[in-house]
């Protein structure tokens, strides 16, 4: 059975209510009265819910074997920089990089972005599409069974991006227009906390590139094959994973 979300803070000393669309969650899965089913907080947290009450908007349940369980987040935070991309692929990209374990996704509107979300009428509509890709970081969560949360930014402009104070000193571009690998980079540098920048379809212009250089960015390459947009930034979080993950590391040896 999947995990189901529940907010905290939690009830120890009596039922929690839950929120409307767990209810109509538990509904859709046919989790009947007197059943067990696991939550979390989306902060680490994770307990066993026994359900009380189940109506069409609201239900009852009583937690308990509440515990702290992060084992699947990594030590190392992956921040993916994603130039905006069109259609749904940016629904793709906010998923399989949870799957993969990214902890922060940052939506980039760049120089060859389709998509434009960052002028002021535009407000509204980028709104409403962070409030999406947050409730698919959610879905994805409940599916892979990650107990933190991961943070969609507001989409933001490529250079305002830039200027920002980063905790991350070890930042990454990817590019064609480089013989620089990802995989020379990462093997010379200990798990550290990273960003990956990935530009839209078509990818980074030379100015942007020559941008990121500046603020401190190394350009780096996956290789010959152009990758699409939506499939770039898994393929590198992927390889981070293969070679700085202590525990595959162990199982390599």
């Amino acid at each position: 059975m999947p995990q189901f979300y529940l907010p905290g803070p939690w009830e120890t000393q009596k039922p929690n209510i839950l929120p409307p669309e767990l209810a109509h969650h538990l509904r859709v899965r046919r989790i009947q009265v007197g059943a067990f089913f696991p939550i979390f907080d989306g902060k680490g947290q994770i307990a066993q819910a026994k359900l009380l009450s189940l109506s069409n908007k609201s239900g009852e349940a009583e937690l308990s074997d509440i515990r702290l369980d992060t084992h699947r987040e990594s030590s190392y935070a992956i921040t993916l920089a994603q130039g905006l991309a069109g259609g749904d692929k940016m629904d793709w990209v906010v998923e399989k990089a949870i799957e993969t374990g990214a902890q922060v996704i940052a939506p980039l509107q760049c120089e060859r972005s389709v998509i434009k979300l960052t002028r002021s009428s535009d407000a509204e509509r980028a709104h409403k599409r962070l409030l999406h890709w947050q409730g698919i970081v959610q879905a994805a969560c409940e599916q892979c069974e990650r107990t933190v949360l991961a943070t969609v930014e507001p989409v933001q402009n490529f250079d305002s991006y830039l200027q920002k104070p980063q905790k991350a000193k070890l930042k990454l571009l990817l590019s064609l227009e480089t013989d620089k690998s990802l995989y020379s980079v990462l093997m010379d540098n200990p798990a550290q906390d990273v960003i990956l920048m990935i530009g839209p379809e078509g990818g980074h212009s030379p100015e942007e590139e020559a941008q990121a250089a500046a603020n401190g960015y190394q350009i780096v390459s996956l290789g010959a094959r152009v990758l699409r947009t939506e499939t770039a930034g898994i393929v590198a979080i992927t390889a981070i994973h293969s070679i700085w993950d202590p525990e595959i590391q162990n199982r390599l040896k």
